[in-house]
C-alpha cells in the first residue's frame, strides 16, 4: 500500500525502514475511532461546502461499510500498511476512487492521530472505571460480611491495635474510590477535540471545528493548534492514574499473599485462583496476587517511558510521539487484565475468622485501651502509658497476656486498676469503643460502606 506522503520522494522506502517506521501493529486497534473521526470530519466538510454534500455523504456511507466489514471479518486489516489511517484511507480510495481522495481535505495525520488516541483512551477509561466499580462492590460485600470479624491492625508489620476485617477492607475501597475520581479527571481533561489543528497551524479552509467536536461528543476544542497536535499530557496523566491503581492493587496483593501463608492463615484462596508446585504437592500458591504485584512494575515502566519520550521534544509533532501508543495501551491493557483477575479472586476467597481472632488475642494489641482505662480513672495519659508498658513487660516475663494477668499484679503497678479493666480490654470492646469517624466501629463501617456505594452510584449516573 502506497504511503500517503510518497509524492516528494523518488526512491522506494527500504523494507527495514518501512518496518521500523510502521505503527499499524499497535495502532490498528484504533480502527473504529479512526473511522468515526473521519465520518465526523467529512460530514463537516460537506456541511461547510468545502466538498460537495453528495460526495461527503457517499464517503461517510462507505466508511460505515468499511467499519462493518472490519468488524465482521469480511475485511482484514493489511498489516503491511504504514498505519491504520493509511489503510482505511487507502481502502476508501480503492472503493470510491477520486471521491475517496477528498476525505483528507483540511486534515493532517497529526490532528487525526491526536484525535484517534483521545477517542480510544476515552473509551478505555470508561471500561476501567466499570471494572474498578465492580471491585469496590465486591470489597463492600466482603466487608458487610465481616463487620464483627476481629483481626490485628498493624504498623511496621507489628501487631498494633484490634480492628475488624471490614475496616481493613474498606481502606482499599477508599483508595479505589479516589482512583475513580482520578480517572474521571483525566477523562475530563482529555475530552478536548484536536481535529482541525491540521499539521500544526490550522487550515485555510472554512472548517467548523465545533461541529466535529460536537459530533464526536467532546466538551470543547483545543484552543492552540500547536498544542492540539503535540499534547500528550493526557497519556502521561492516564498512565500516572493507572500506576496509582496498580500501587493499590499491588499493596492489596502483598497482604493477600501474606494472609495465605501458614504464618498468617487469615484467608484461603479458591482453587480456581491458585496454582500448585511442580515438585511440592502440598503447595497452594497465590499466583494471581503475585502476578498483579509483579505487573505493577510494568505499568510504572510505561509511565516512565512516556515521560522520557516527551521530555525533550520541541513543538509541534515529532515522530518520537509514535511511541506514546505502545506505552499507554500496554498500561491500559495491563490494568484491565489485573482487575479482571483480581476481583473474582477477592470475591471467592474464604475468610478464616477464628485465625484472625486468635492472632488479635496475642501481641498486647489492647495495650492502648488499657492505658485509656487508666486515663478514664483520672491518670494523665503519659503516666498511664508508662504503667501499661510496665504491665506488658511483666506479662512477657511471666508468659501471660493482659487478659490473664491477675488483678493483684495490675495493682502493684497502679492501684487505680480494678475488676473493670478486664472488660475494658476485651477485643470486642476495644473495637466497639472506637467511635471516632473513620474508625473500625460498626457505625463507622456503615458510613464507609454507604460512601463507597454512593460513589459507585454517582459514577454510574455520571
Amino acid at each position: 500500500m502506497a504511503q500517503l506522503w510518497k509524492g516528494r520522494f523518488k526512491k522506494e522506502l527500504a523494507a527495514q525502514t518501512n518496518d521500523f517506521n510502521s505503527s499499524i501493529t499497535f495502532d490498528s486497534r484504533m480502527f473504529e475511532e479512526d473511522i468515526k473521526g473521519s465520518i465526523a470530519h467529512v460530514s463537516m466538510l460537506g456541511a461547510c461546502n468545502i466538498i460537495e454534500k453528495s460526495e461527503s455523504e457517499k464517503i461517510a456511507e462507505e466508511l460505515e461499510k468499511i467499519l462493518s466489514d472490519i468488524k465482521s471479518g469480511a475485511l482484514n486489516i493489511d498489516m503491511t500498511a504504514e498505519d491504520i489511517h493509511t489503510f482505511i484511507e487507502g481502502e476508501l480510495t480503492n472503493r470510491l476512487g477520486k471521491t475517496g481522495k477528498r476525505l483528507h481535505t483540511a486534515r493532517s495525520r497529526n490532528d487525526q492521530v491526536a484525535l484517534d488516541i483521545r477517542l480510544t483512551l476515552r473509551k478505555e477509561i470508561s471500561e476501567i472505571e466499570e471494572k474498578i466499580k465492580e471491585l469496590i462492590g465486591v470489597i463492600c460485600g466482603k466487608a458487610e460480611d465481616n463487620k464483627s470479624t476481629i483481626m490485628p491492625g498493624y504498623t511496621h508489620l507489628q501487631r498494633a491495635q484490634p480492628i475488624t476485617f471490614a475496616h481493613h477492607l474498606m481502606a482499599y475501597a477508599a483508595m479505589l474510590c479516589r482512583d475513580l475520581d482520578r480517572l474521571s479527571d483525566v477523562k475530563k481533561r482529555m475530552n478536548v477535540c484536536p481535529l482541525g489543528c491540521c499539521a500544526l497551524a490550522g487550515t485555510t479552509y472554512p472548517i467548523d471545528r465545533n461541529m466535529t467536536a460536537e459530533l464526536l461528543e467532546f466538551d470543547s476544542i483545543s484552543l492552540n493548534s500547536l498544542d492540539g497536535v503535540s499534547d500528550r499530557d493526557f497519556c502521561i496523566e492516564l498512565a500516572c492514574a493507572l500506576s496509582i491503581i496498580m500501587v493499590h492493587l499491588s499493596r492489596f496483593s502483598e497482604e493477600i499473599i501474606m494472609w495465605c501463608s501458614w504464618e498468617f492463615k487469615f484467608v484461603e484462596l479458591d482453587d480456581a485462583f491458585s496454582t500448585g508446585s511442580s515438585i511440592m504437592p502440598q503447595k497452594k500458591n497465590p499466583d494471581i496476587a503475585e502476578l498483579v504485584r509483579g505487573k505493577s512494575g510494568r505499568v510504572f515502566g510505561d509511565l516512565t517511558a512516556l515521560l522520557t519520550v516527551m521530555k525533550g521534544i520541541a513543538l509541534a509533532y515529532n515522530k518520537d510521539m509514535q511511541e506514546d501508543k505502545e506505552a499507554v495501551f500496554d498500561a491500559v491493557d495491563t490494568v484491565k487484565m489485573c482487575l479482571t483477575a483480581f476481583t473474582p479472586m477477592i470475591d471467592t476467597m474464604t475468610v478464616l475468622k477464628e485465625n484472625m481472632r486468635n492472632a488479635a488475642a496475642k501481641g498486647f494489641i489492647n495495650a492502648t485501651d488499657c492505658a485509656d482505662y487508666l486515663v478514664g480513672k483520672g491518670l494523665p495519659f503519659r503516666d498511664a502509658y508508662k504503667a501499661t508498658g510496665e504491665l506488658v513487660a511483666l506479662c512477657i516475663d511471666k508468659g501471660l497476656t493482659l487478659e490473664t494477668l491477675p488483678l493483684k499484679e495490675y495493682k502493684k503497678i497502679c492501684d487505680l486498676f480494678d475488676e473493670g479493666v478486664y472488660e475494658a480490654i476485651t477485643l470486642e470492646k476495644c473495637v466497639a469503643d472506637r467511635l471516632s469517624a473513620g474508625g473500625p466501629g460498626a457505625e463507622s463501617i456503615e458510613v464507609q460502606l454507604a460512601a463507597a456505594r454512593e460513589k459507585i452510584n454517582k459514577a454510574n449516573n455520571g
